[in-house]
């Protein structure tokens, strides 16, 4: 074979898989579009206990920390705000609204070493797992970076009543 023609071969399995990466994104977007997420503000009477700067992961199907949802606004690693407040967690995602979970859809909250394309030291991300529906759980992962994950579980975790958790 030539020199061009092994050129040219390259060049076509190149874009053979380029298509078939956009085109697997494409059905997920198309799987995933009925899901969408809380968005909303902090309520009035609510006080916030803690804000931290967090790198936004992924969020995935509860218990499937390799199964990327592509929900509107959280399909993207991003920088993000976290707010925990009384009432109970906001994250401001660069260029995305605000996201509210109110501790009633919060599930459960722990630690995670990896999720999607994001692999840290022991128990380095923040997992919430929260109701997406009334049949949904989905587990959303974050890495603090002014704080220790253990530090932003815990202060989430303490938000939930021992009923609202779920094991």
């Amino acid at each position: 074979m030539t020199r061009d023609a092994a050129v040219a071969v390259m060049i076509a399995a190149a874009m053979v898989l380029l298509a078939l990466l956009v085109w697997a994104w494409w059905r997920r977007t198309r799987r995933d579009s009925g899901l969408t997420a809380p968005v909303g503000d902090v309520p009035a009477d609510a006080s916030t206990v803690s804000v931290h700067e967090a790198l936004y992961v992924a969020t995935t199907r509860h218990g499937e920390p390799l199964e990327r949802l592509t929900i509107r606004g959280l399909g993207y690693r991003s920088r993000a705000d976290l707010t925990v407040t009384t009432a109970g967690v906001a994250l401001d995602l660069t260029g995305q609204p605000r996201f509210f979970l109110p501790v009633d859809r919060i599930a459960d909250v722990a630690q995670a070493t990896v999720a999607i394309d994001r692999v840290v030291e022991p128990d380095g991300l923040v997992r919430i797992s929260w109701r997406l529906d009334a049949d949904t759980v989905v587990d959303s992962y974050l890495r603090p970076q002014d704080a220790s994950a253990r530090a932003v579980a815990d202060e989430i975790g303490g938000l939930l009543t021992p009923t609202g958790t779920e094991q």
